[in-house]
């Protein structure tokens, strides 16, 4: 350690710190715009001069190495003349409107601006705004609008970058970006150059960001002290949460799944590592690597350049691979003597239940069937689900402690109370079938879609006939006629009254379906169903698109005149299912027969009451479900006396190693996409997709533009 004093104050920190690191480390503000502390200063904004007794001149504080004994002065007269003049000397080639209106913090972007600029140059619009460093140092010195003119040089505007927003206007020649990206992450797909007598960054084989290799992880950006470099999705608007812009995969996952970390971490052969991070959040890895709708990919940045990464069958990847390495560092609390009853074991219900028992409660799942799983093992046919994956993610829940008694329908939520527990979550899903509201829709032969695939998978359906008819444009209508097939059926029409696009159902799933040769009857909705000699004759209405409905689809219209009669020996109606709620509950419901609750901590308003899960939404997805389990298991956790705190650590890899090198031709990667069974080989049950090889799954997780390195950069003191 040595000792200096700066502006007066003793100051002690380890040998070899600059003088303005030491100035930083106790809390003096040095005014700088060229240091970042991931990239350090270059000096050139000339900015963080000082005084040191004993020297005429007036060094720079980042390239000043502090000394025993030495006396430092940051804020006399001549030291601010000198940061004035460098200041002064870097407006000159900024269009500063932006910085010295006192009406900064209160105008509206369509106020009278007193700069007289154009509404998109104007402070309010500028995501920075009161974030921009340049802007603290103008504040500092307490600059006045009349001390210096602005100067908008009509340098270019890159809009057409996919993911990033680039003004030269607003550069302010700091280089940070390209340290950045030369120095810290090894990639050099930038470089400083002159344009105008300006220096500005720009791409290193002067044509373009991809063309130099970029690999897109916006680094650059995040130590951008100025508007000059923007994301693209911030740069208009402001409501958006920094994280949605950083890490979009991880922002859009229901679970807060860290996706680039374990994406990262299979990228480094770390797949035991990228498993724990995985399931932190979620205790059905195996599963959502099967049947996630994958929001996550919808959000990707890589999107933006070709094809987003594969997350869905990455986590799938890591989740087969599984050597239990993270039981290691899973822990269970002590017994808090506090009982909890699930009703339900589908994803909502076994997730809460799993991280209540954690916390040292007494857990119990009720489930009416003969088996666990919910809607995950009666609801998703096993060629997408093979539930022996299932069996081993519930036998992993079990011995976490929670018990689950099968065959237990339970009619009244006030028995459970008396029964000694204290706390009820109710799961139960949404099971039963909605009904088309035609004649003939309770004839023999005529099914809702729902049933239809509890019963195939209870075993109880062997035989559908020859020709099949599904009505819906769901998941579940795909599912039903994927199933139908699988039971031996000659044909299988699926009816939808809208066109593919509006198709409501995954779209590798429905071209899943046609590649196994199901048949789609498009624009076309049954209007009524007759049964007359063994077989179901549908009459069925064409139909045309109009204007769009509350869900954005365009509202199909019937075309008058147009009916048309087909045979059938099975029709299923897969167009919806809503929760069976006993009344014995007690509870409110609201739209499509749901549990009525909040939609944070799912509570139903009855004290000691939970629900979440398809009966809360509606039918729903199994990421979102098990979301909602989470939050239940806090707040039930807060109601029973604990801290609500369900967060755990299974490994310790948390951090992305910054410098990841230059790969040429990185942005032309393209996706991996998953080995299928071919069509003709789909007999049965079995598994379609069959996961990547481990040469597969690297080559697809290296794809991935590693944004979750942007959450270490620290931010400038």
């Amino acid at each position: 350690m040595i000792n200096l004093t700066i502006d007066r104050k003793p100051v002690a920190v380890n040998q070899g710190v600059t003088v303005l690191e030491a100035a930083q480390e106790h809390g003096i503000y040095i005014p700088t715009l060229c240091y970042h502390p991931s990239v350090g200063a270059d000096g050139s904004c000339g900015l963080c001069r000082v005084s040191i007794e004993g020297r005429e001149d007036f060094p720079l504080a980042c390239e000043t190495v502090a000394d025993q004994g030495m006396v430092v002065y940051t804020d006399t007269p001549e030291v601010r003349s000198q940061q004035l003049t460098a200041l002064k000397e870097v407006l000159s080639q900024h269009p500063c409107a932006c910085l010295t209106c006192w009406r900064r913090e209160r105008c509206s972007p369509y106020d009278i601006c007193l700069r007289n600029v154009d509404v998109t140059q104007r402070c309010v619009v500028c995501p920075k705004n009161g974030s921009c460093q340049l802007q603290r140092v103008v504040d500092y010195f307490g600059l006045e609008g009349d001390e210096f003119t602005g100067n908008y040089r009509g340098l270019p505007v890159d809009t057409e970058n996919p993911l990033f927003h680039r003004d030269y206007n607003f550069c302010i020649g700091c280089s940070r970006c390209v340290r950045m990206c030369e120095e810290r992450r090894g990639i050099g797909a930038i470089k400083m150059i002159e344009l105008d007598g300006k220096r500005i960054p720009a791409p290193a084989d002067g044509e373009s960001l991809a063309g130099s290799d970029c690999r897109y992880c916006s680094a650059c950006v995040e130590v951008c002290p100025t508007s000059a470099l923007m994301d693209r999705a911030a740069k208009w608007d402001f409501a958006i949460e920094p994280l949605a812009v950083a890490v979009p995969c991880r922002y859009a996952c229901p679970a807060g799944i860290n996706v680039p970390l374990y994406v990262y971490l299979i990228q480094q052969g770390k797949f035991a590592d990228a498993l724990a991070i995985i399931r932190e959040k979620v205790p059905f890895p195996g599963v959502l690597g099967r049947v996630c709708i994958h929001p996550c990919e919808e959000a990707c940045r890589r999107g933006q350049l070709n094809e987003p990464i594969s997350i869905k069958f990455l986590k799938r990847f890591v989740a087969d691979r599984d050597t239990g390495e993270w039981k290691q560092h899973s822990v269970k609390l002590p017994s808090t003597g506090k009982k909890v009853a699930l009703v339900g074991s589908g994803p909502a219900g076994l997730t809460a239940a799993y991280y209540l028992a954690k916390l040292g409660h007494s857990v119990t799942v009720f489930e009416e069937l003969p088996k666990a799983g919910g809607m995950m093992r009666f609801g998703i046919p096993d060629y997408r689900l093979p539930k022996d994956i299932l069996d081993a993610e519930i036998a992993e829940i079990e011995a976490a402690g929670v018990e689950i008694r099968l065959n237990t329908r339970v009619e009244s939520v006030d028995d459970l109370f008396q029964q000694g527990y204290d706390a009820v979550f109710l799961a139960i899903g949404a099971h039963r079938g909605t009904k088309q509201g035609i004649e003939g829709e309770d004839s023999p032969g005529v099914v809702d879609g729902a049933s239809f695939l509890r019963k195939v998978a209870l075993g109880e359906v062997k035989n559908v006939g020859e020709r099949v008819a599904v009505t819906g444009g769901g998941n579940v209508a795909i599912d039903s006629a994927r199933t139908a097939l699988r039971l031996g059926t000659k044909k299988v029409t699926i009816i939808y009254r809208r066109t593919m696009a509006e198709m409501p159902a995954s779209a590798e799933e429905v071209e899943g379906a046609i590649e196994e040769g199901v048949e789609m009857s498009l624009l076309a909705n049954p209007v009524k169903i007759s049964y007359k000699w063994g077989h179901l004759l549908v009459t069925c209405i064409r139909m045309e698109l109009g204007e769009p409905d509350a869900s954005g689809r365009r509202r199909p219209v019937p075309v008058k005149g147009s009916e048309f009669t087909q045979e059938y020996d099975t029709v299923i109606a897969a167009i919806g299912q809503v929760p069976d709620v006993p009344e014995s509950f007690n509870v409110k419901t609201g739209r499509g027969n749901t549990i009525q609750g909040d939609t944070i901590t799912q509570a139903t308003g009855i004290p000691g009451v939970w629900t979440g899960g398809d009966c809360h939404t509606g039918p729903d997805s199994v990421i979102r479900a098990i979301s909602a389990g989470r939050r239940a298991a806090a707040d039930i956790d807060k109601y029973l006396g604990g801290t609500g705190n369900i967060e755990e650590e299974l490994t310790s890899e948390r951090q992305f190693d910054m410098h990841v090198g230059k790969e040429e031709g990185f942005v032309e990667r393209s996706l991996v996409a998953i080995p299928c069974l071919p069509p003709e080989k789909r007999q049965g049950f079995v598994e379609v997709e069959l996961g990547f090889s481990e040469e597969e799954g690297l080559r697809e997780a290296r794809r991935c533009l590693q944004c979750g390195v942007r959450l270490q950069i620290p931010p400038t003191p």
